[in-house]
Parts: C-alpha cells; sequence; structure tokens
C-alpha cells in the first residue's frame, strides 16, 4: 500500500522474494506427492527438499520435520491430548492446551522446575523476551525466535519445536512440528500415512515449496548479521520514543530480547487507541499478539510479568525487519511522539 510503513513483523513478515519464486514453481507441478509416477515424484522431491530447507535453517538434522498449516496444528499435535505445565506468557495456540502455572518474572523470564513436563516459547510475540530453555524440556514454540536468532534444534536439549512459515518470510497457512527421532505421536488428522503417519492429508506442495525457500533465505541473512543491523535500527526508534518525555516504558528492556521487538507502554493512553492513531497516519503496529489484538483487554503476558491493568492496556508493539529503512523508524518516531503530545493535551 503506497505511503505506509509496515512495522508489524512480529504478526506476519512479507513474503520473501525466493519463497514466491518457488511457489509458483510448485505450481506446475501437476502430480500428489504421494504417487509413485513421474509427476507424483517431482511433487514428493519439491517436499523433501522443502524438508531438508526446514531442517537446516533450524539446525535440526538429527530431528523429524512434520508439515502442518500452521504453528496452531503443530501444537495441537505435540501437545493435545498431554497436561504440561506453561506460563500465561505463552501464545494462545500452546495456552489453550497446558497449565499455566510457571511462575513468571518481571522482566518476563519463565523458571521451570520440571522440564519435561513442562513447555516454553523460545521467544515472546509481544515483548520480545528471549526465554533460557532448559534441558530437556517437553515442547517450545520457537516461531517468533527462528530466523532472528541463533537456534539449533539437536542442540538444545528440547525434545519438541513449534514453527511457522509467515513469521519468516514464507507463506501463511503452512509450518511445521520438529521432533526427536524416536518419538511417536498420536496423529491429530486420521486418514492417509503422510507426513510419515503423523499427519493425514495431501500436502501443500507449493505453500511447503514456499516455507523451503524462506528457511534458508532466512538463515542465510541471520548468518550475513542482518538482524544485528535490525537491532540497532529497533535502539534508535527506543531511543526516540523514550526522548518524547516521562510516563512511557519500554517493557522487556531488561533481559534479552528478539532484535526486532520494541513493546511501549505509555500510562493513559490505550493501545487500541495508539494502533488506530498511527494506522490513520501511515503505520502498521499491533497492541499484541495479531491472533488477540482484535480483543480490547488488557495484554496476559503484560499481566504475568506484574505489569497492573493500566500499564497493561496501554501497549503497542512495534516490530520491524530487514526491510525496514531507518527513515521509517524515524518517520514513525516522529508521528507517534506528535500523537503521544496531542493525547497528554486532551487529558491534561
Amino acid at each position: 500500500m503506497a505511503g505506509r510503513d509496515y512495522l508489524d513483523w512480529n504478526a506476519t513478515a512479507p513474503l520473501r522474494p525466493e519463497a514466491r519464486a518457488a511457489m509458483l514453481a510448485a505450481l506446475d507441478l501437476v502430480g500428489n506427492p504421494s504417487s509413485v509416477h513421474a509427476e507424483g515424484r517431482a511433487a514428493r522431491a519439491a517436499v523433501e527438499r522443502a524438508r531438508a530447507q526446514v531442517a537446516d535453517a533450524l539446525g535440526a538434522a538429527g530431528a523429524d520435520i512434520v508439515f502442518t498449516s500452521g504453528a496452531t496444528e503443530a501444537a495441537a499435535l505435540a501437545l493435545g491430548g498431554r497436561s504440561l505445565a506453561c506460563a500465561p506468557v505463552e501464545h494462545e495456540a500452546v495456552a489453550a492446551w497446558c497449565r499455566p502455572v510457571l511462575p513468571v518474572a518481571h522482566s518476563g523470564l519463565v523458571a521451570v522446575a520440571d522440564p519435561a513436563a513442562s513447555t516454553l516459547q523460545l521467544a515472546n510475540s509481544e515483548t520480545g523476551v528471549i526465554q533460557h530453555l532448559p534441558e530437556g524440556l517437553a515442547v517450545s514454540d520457537l516461531t517468533q525466535g527462528f530466523g532472528k536468532i541463533p537456534f539449533a534444534f539437536d542442540w538444545s536439549g528440547i525434545a519438541m519445536g513449534l514453527v511457522s512459515a509467515h513469521k519468516i518470510g514464507g507463506p501463511k497457512g503452512v509450518g511445521a512440528l520438529i521432533l526427536r527421532r524416536g518419538i511417536e505421536l498420536a496423529p491429530q488428522l486420521r486418514g492417509g500415512g503422510q507426513e510419515m503417519g503423523r499427519r493425514a492429508g495431501t500436502e501443500n506442495v507449493a505453500a511447503i515449496a514456499g516455507f523451503g525457500a524462506a528457511a534458508e533465505a532466512a538463515a542465510r541473512d541471520l548468518a550475513a548479521g542482518v538482524w544485528d543491523e535490525v537491532s540497532q535500527l529497533r535502539n534508535i526508534l527506543e531511543s526516540a520514543l523514550s526522548a518524547a518525555g516521562k510516563g512511557t516504558i519500554f517493557v522487556g528492556n531488561d533481559t534479552d530480547r528478539l532484535p526486532n521487538t520494541l513493546c511501549v507502554a505509555t500510562a493513559g493512553w490505550k493501545g487500541e487507541t495508539q494502533v488506530m492513531a498511527m494506522d490513520l497516519a501511515g503505520f502498521a503496529v499491533s497492541a499484541g499478539s495479531a491472533c488477540s489484538s482484535g480483543k480490547v483487554r488488557a495484554s496476559p503476558v503484560l499481566r504475568a510479568m506484574g505489569h497492573d491493568a493500566e500499564t497493561s492496556g496501554c501497549a503497542i508493539r512495534i516490530s520491524i525487519g530487514p526491510g525496514t529503512g531507518r527513515d521509517a523508524v524515524e518517520r514513525f518516531a516522529e508521528a507517534w511522539t506528535r500523537a503521544r503530545a496531542r493525547h497528554l493535551a486532551r487529558h491534561v
């Protein structure tokens, strides 16, 4: 959309050109990947190439990659029928399946007493807070950290991980469950024997191909230090917003955060109001996770971190990426500062 700046990468990243090209090529593959003829084998080759690309990007050569419709389905496959402990900072796709009993510090860090009976996210989508995953952890939602920070599944000591393609510039509607070899799960979708018998249904070849290409490109960017540059931009933005005056806090900035994420709360200025004001000014930001930001309520993530209801209802998330320019960050800081001044003038 002309004249707009997209600063909501944690909700979904723009489609990478590598993913678009891979998807267009895969759309010309007529065969079913379960068919044994030449056309089927060509489709199967595209799926298996993507599986290898995702495994390489995740450092998961010694694991199984099960393609799903997204991290939400992967969470259902990993967590369904179990009763794992989690913290109330988890994404709703995970929280729906677990017991939110793990304690959360004011920094956003979570203490895990029994890793084998617990699930813990790698990084939080709202605050960017990066967790310390304990050895032997049963499940981890890797979605927000994947492609942004160094991580190797094979070295992590966790049993299962969840990822989604559209967070790394792949297409929406495809993700994966990563699990250590030898782990068996009851399929949630029954029928054929696709995905090693763990997820029935003909594979979405084009989306999977786009996922693989995006994963390969994301790993290349990470190795090249692209996200270090993003972190510098985020810090510039934080400094500019901090200079606007007192009454604004930056959630999670007392611990390690994702390089692209800034959670900002200004007392008395509702997050939804800020989002609308910035939208009118030409900027896309959010008031929390995209799956819950349409609900006008205090952020349960911030509440779990010990912030009061007022602060938790007055936060927005700005999340940038490799395609964000310094000019966009500076424009946003100027627009947000002006909007803040107008709000304060009306509520003196």
